[in-house]
Parts: C-alpha cells; sequence; structure tokens
C-alpha cells in the first residue's frame, strides 16, 4: 500500500498517538489534582492512591495488549483495504469525512459494548470505578482484542479508508474523551448541541437508572439524538456499575464479568438459546424462556 500523506505528515505509527500525547495527559491529570485541592468537590471526584494506581495499571496493560494486537490489526485492514470498494483521495474534504465515519462506527461500537454482554465484559473495566476523575480515562481493559474493538472500524477501510488514517481518527478520538472524563468543567452552552461534553460523559458514567446506557458518543453526540440514546446530566450521577465490584486487583478487574459470564452459561438445564443469550444479549441477561426468567450472577 502506498503510504498516505498523512502517514509521511506523522512520521510514526498512529496507534501511538495515545502515548505520544501522555505528557499532556499527565499535565491534565496534574492540574485537575491542584484544582480539586482548592475547590470544594464531590468526594467521587477526588484522587485516591488506591484508585489512581489501579487506573494506572489498567492502562498500562491495556497499551501492552494493544501493541500486539496492533500487528494483526494492521495486516487484516491492509488485506481488506486491497479490496477497497473506492480510491478515496487524501484532502480536507475526505479528511472532514473520515472524522464524521468514524465517530459514526464509534458510537455503534461504543453501544455494542454496553448493550452485548460478551463485549461488556471488556468494557465494564472502564466503568467500575465509582469515581470519576481525568485518570479514569486511562481505565481501560486488556480483552478489548479478544472482543474484537478492531471489527468496528472494518468497513471504513473497505470503504477505501487507508488504514493508517483510519487508527489515527481512532486515536484522535480516544485522545479528546480523555479530557470529558472530569467533573470540574461545567455544561458548555451551544456545544452541548453538537460535541460529546463532560457533562454528557458523566452521564454516560452514572449508574443512575436514568443514565445507564446512554450517550454513547465518541467526539459527537449528534448520534445519540439521533438514535435515541441521548439524555441530559440533571440529578448528580452515582458513579460505578449496578453490581459493583470493590477490588483494585488489575486480574479482577479485568476478568469478573468474564468469570461470571462463564458461571451463568454453564449453568444445568439451560437451552442452547438461553446459554446463547447469557453470552450474547443485553448485559443484565433478563429473558423468559419455559416462563422462567434468568439474570446474570451476582458479581
Amino acid at each position: 500500500m502506498t503510504p498516505t500523506p498523512l502517514t509521511d505528515l506523522l512520521g510514526f505509527n498512529p496507534h501511538l498517538i495515545t502515548l505520544a500525547l501522555a505528557p499532556a495527559f499527565f499535565l491534565a491529570i496534574a492540574g485537575e489534582f491542584w484544582h480539586l485541592r482548592k475547590k470544594a468537590h464531590s468526594p467521587s471526584a477526588s484522587y485516591t492512591w488506591a484508585d489512581t494506581l489501579s487506573n494506572m495499571t489498567l492502562a498500562g496493560l491495556y497499551q501492552a495488549s494493544d501493541v500486539l494486537a496492533a500487528l494483526l490489526t494492521i495486516l487484516v485492514y491492509n488485506a481488506f483495504f486491497d479490496i477497497r470498494l473506492l480510491d478515496i483521495p487524501f484532502n480536507a474534504w475526505s479528511v472532514a469525512l473520515l472524522f464524521v465515519v468514524q465517530d459514526f462506527f464509534y458510537y455503534w461500537f461504543h453501544r455494542a459494548h454496553h448493550r452485548i454482554r460478551f463485549f461488556w465484559c471488556s468494557h465494564v473495566v472502564h466503568h467500575s470505578s465509582e469515581k470519576l476523575n481525568l485518570s479514569t480515562a486511562f481505565r481501560q481493559s486488556i480483552t478489548y482484542p479478544i472482543t474484537g474493538m478492531w471489527l468496528f472500524w472494518l468497513p471504513i477501510v473497505l470503504i477505501g479508508f487507508p488504514p493508517e488514517t483510519v487508527i489515527f481518527a481512532v486515536g484522535i478520538s480516544l485522545a479528546y474523551q480523555f479530557f470529558i472524563h472530569t467533573q470540574t468543567v461545567g455544561k458548555l452552552g451551544p456545544l452541548e448541541w453538537i460535541l460529546n461534553t463532560p457533562s454528557h460523559h458523566r452521564a454516560h458514567h452514572g449508574r443512575n437508572g436514568e443514565y445507564i446506557d446512554r450517550n454513547y458518543g465518541g467526539i459527537l453526540i449528534v448520534w445519540d439524538r439521533l438514535f435515541g440514546t441521548f439524555v441530559e446530566e440533571q440529578a448528580a450521577p452515582v458513579y460505578g456499575i449496578p453490581a459493583q465490584i470493590y477490588s483494585h486487583n488489575p486480574l479482577t478487574l479485568n476478568f469478573h464479568e468474564w468469570k461470571a459470564m462463564l458461571r451463568d452459561v454453564v449453568q444445568p438445564g439451560l437451552t442452547l438459546w438461553q446459554r446463547s443469550r447469557l453470552m450474547f444479549g443485553p448485559p443484565e441477561a433478563a429473558f423468559s424462556g419455559s416462563e422462567k426468567k434468568m439474570q446474570p450472577s451476582e458479581k
């Protein structure tokens, strides 16, 4: 594949964009920490050694798994790019189009990782803290490669966008989302209609009934408004997951939902359909079969 101008401009693998921005992330965390020391705030916004170190450890494990997954991802993406449907030129219009297309596919990636239990087994790690501050953005799962995070961007490559530009666009989206994991920024006026803001993302992280499974957008909030998943932040969000896990062990945090799902699936007396629902239905895995209601095991 002929290198794109964007690849030449960057001079590095776009997978490394979040690592390249690490100094900016840590400066922002330091600034938020200093600000919170000076201002009254919710306990859920505060930094603690246990929670912050947990977030950093999970980030390190995630980056390690992502580097390995990136090698396979590039091979698969290049193979699909060879059979692309269109030859899309590199210009300002195609960059703008890629921004919108990537954000659209990110919405569906994020929605699937909340509404399909197999995917939720990975994404639950990100939601498992009862705090929300900038360091929470680092709280990621080592098992994303297993649940096929990369699959959701294959259609963009098949359309004709070069793999490097697609990965770069994803990296920019994830970098933007780091800065919306905060309780120190209020509502942003007219921008609330277009962008995924700290206010919208606080609601997304809330386990209050009205906030669960809402506001899936990456950079834009327009997809949630279009597809009926938008909710405005009103009541103060309570952070964490409905079946809260109280652990800072990185192995427990990464695999507790996988363990619970396996325990549910191997229960005796279930039909194949019921087992499939417990794996690929919604995380609450509530379904009826022969007048029988099933719920996931307590975590």
